[in-house]
């Protein structure tokens, strides 16, 4: 099978594999213990909380190890937004956007629940963030803004830096922002974003599974000062950041990912680009041979899309039956983000960029990663053709 979704979720490397074996088989105890067993599950536990914030720029006592994106997403706004409101006397607001992950708009809708003021902010039609809506509605007694680093259906990368950027708005009227970095952490430098406007960025959302490391890990970066009441709560493990037993093999396996991922990050980068570009003239190309007129969605090939994403709406067809036929083929690929795939509904995201609905539900996305290869591109390209018109019968 020629995988190309690694969007959804990436293997696990080999180099992640042989670090968490042995806390698989021999370091097995619980880190919260005195003993010695425990104190050496302590160590591999604070050797990964280093790394990883190396990574990200941060301090080792800034990283709270999580469940993965969801629950990280969710400690963000559920953790940090009523903490400010208590904290700093600000109001009950929260500003997002229209293109942000379930994990974030749905934490977001439970406060607007609770009567808090919600706004949600448009994107163009490349999915970018209307920054100038955001300054209409961010104020200075705003509680929490939250926009995604990179969009994980089409790629599109939000202008958080420069001087007109979302991390400069927020440190200008001194609000927390909160970034969710899912789907960029892999091939973007998260250093460069913890940095962004003097430290305007209060925390950062990771999963491991989109960048080689387990399924079932994450953290959120939480900036020395930001307030944070915790959402899981019990033992008060990770600094009473987030109750619950940490998981120091997952833990390890995403400082690896994460170190791996920053090491290998400047020929990565131009590797997956090559490929995706290779890619998106060919679906294009094979598109209008057929009669398709296929569209790339999301921002052009640059520097403001992700390196390995690729996303089309094929009007005129289903989507769901081309991405059935390329899987008949041995090609692996998806309509859009994996954790609505069970919906019927059109993507939220493609809908926020002004497609109609019609033409959201025609959408297949191919996104690539560390062990894509020219063969997975060659295998799609081969196969889509005959996808397109088994598709159109």
């Amino acid at each position: 099978m020629h995988y190309l979704d690694h969007a959804a979720t990436s293997p696990p490397t080999r180099q992640v594999l042989e670090a968490v074996w042995p806390y698989l088989v021999q370091v097995t105890a619980n880190p919260a213990s005195v003993h010695t067993p425990g104190q050496q599950a302590r160590e591999g536990l604070d050797r990964a909380r280093a790394t990883a914030a190396e990574a990200l720029g941060c301090r080792a006592g800034e990283v709270v190890f999580t469940s993965g994106g969801t629950e990280s997403d969710g400690l963000a706004v559920l953790g940090i937004a009523p903490a400010v409101v208590a904290a700093r006397g600000r109001e009950r607001h929260l500003v997002t956007t229209a293109v942000e992950h379930a994990a974030v708009l749905e934490p977001a809708r439970a406060l607007e629940r609770q009567g808090w003021r919600v706004d949600v902010v448009g994107v163009d039609g490349e999915g970018r963030v209307d920054v100038s809506a955001l300054a209409d509605v961010v104020t200075e007694r705003t509680a929490l803004v939250s926009v995604m680093h990179a969009n994980n259906e089409v790629g599109t990368v939000q202008p958080l830096a420069g001087p007109s950027g979302v991390a400069q708005l927020c440190a200008e009227r001194g609000v927390a922002l909160h970034v969710d970095a899912v789907q960029s952490a892999g091939v973007l430098d998260l250093r460069e974003l913890w940095a962004l406007a003097g430290g305007a960025v209060s925390a950062v959302s990771v999963s491991a599974h989109k960048l080689g490391g387990l399924r079932g890990s994450g953290l959120l970066a939480v900036r020395s000062g930001t307030p944070l009441e915790p959402v899981a709560l019990g033992g008060g493990q990770e600094r009473g950041r987030r109750s619950g037993t940490v998981d120091v093999a997952s833990a390890v396996g995403l400082a690896t990912a994460l170190s791996a991922a920053a090491a290998r990050r400047e020929h990565e980068v131009v590797r997956l680009a090559a490929l995706r570009d290779r890619l998106v003239a060919g679906v294009l190309e094979i598109g209008a041979a057929a009669g398709v007129a296929a569209a790339l969605t999301g921002a052009p090939p640059g520097a403001g899309r992700l390196p390995g994403h690729a996303s089309f709406v094929l009007p005129g067809l289903s989507g769901e039956v081309v991405l059935a036929e390329l899987d008949l083929a041995g090609v692996a690929c998806s309509s859009g983000s994996a954790c609505s795939a069970d919906s019927d509904d059109a993507s939220h995201v493609l809908l926020a960029m002004g497609l109609a609905e019609d033409a959201a539900r025609t959408s297949v996305r191919a996104t690539l990663g560390w062990s894509s290869t020219d063969a997975d591109v060659d295998a799609l390209l081969d196969a889509l053709p005959t996808a397109l018109a088994r598709a159109g019968r």
